[in-house]
């Protein structure tokens, strides 16, 4: 596809690739962070106005009272907003594992396959080729060997 196709859209690259996939979030992310720094910075300032503002015949918390309202909404887009960056991590972490789950699983099946097939055509059990003979002495009497209590003063000390 070229870019004159009018169906060809540049997020469509983006999301064939994770690492661009992440790139393209982290880019996103950092601008919500500064999207929501200049949020704080206005729930700040329109909580300190709201707040000093008094009309005639308001006792001392009715200022505040009516601040709330204000404050909780904006306390909420930046609770939201967070969430949103949070989830953008989630989403590029996602993104990756997703890929390394695509190519373990060919690996994982490939590997099934051929373990049914040694189940189907199981091979003869062939005796090791290092193994001493019946009736031949074994070099090696220690741990592992076969020992018994008359054997003892053969052995050699540890």
């Amino acid at each position: 596809m070229n870019s004159t196709d009018p169906t060809h859209s540049p997020l469509r690259d983006v999301a064939q690739s994770p690492e661009a996939t992440a790139r393209y979030l982290a880019d996103v992310q950092r601008v919500l962070l500064d999207i929501g720094k200049n949020l704080e910075t206005l729930a700040l300032e329109t909580r300190v106005h709201l707040r000093k503002t008094h009309v005639e015949g308001d006792r001392w918390y009715h200022a505040r009272l009516r601040a709330l309202p204000v404050e909780k909404a904006l306390g909420d887009v930046l609770k939201n907003l967070n969430k949103l960056t949070e989830g953008l991590e989630k989403s590029a972490y996602k993104r990756r594992s997703h890929d390394e789950t695509v190519v373990n699983t060919t690996r994982n099946r490939k590997n099934k396959e051929l373990e049914k097939q040694r189940k189907r055509n199981p091979q003869p059990i062939q005796a090791a080729p290092n193994l001493p003979q019946q009736g031949t002495q074994s070099e090696n009497l220690g741990y592992g060997g076969p020992t018994s209590i008359y054997d003892l003063g053969n052995r050699e000390s540890a």
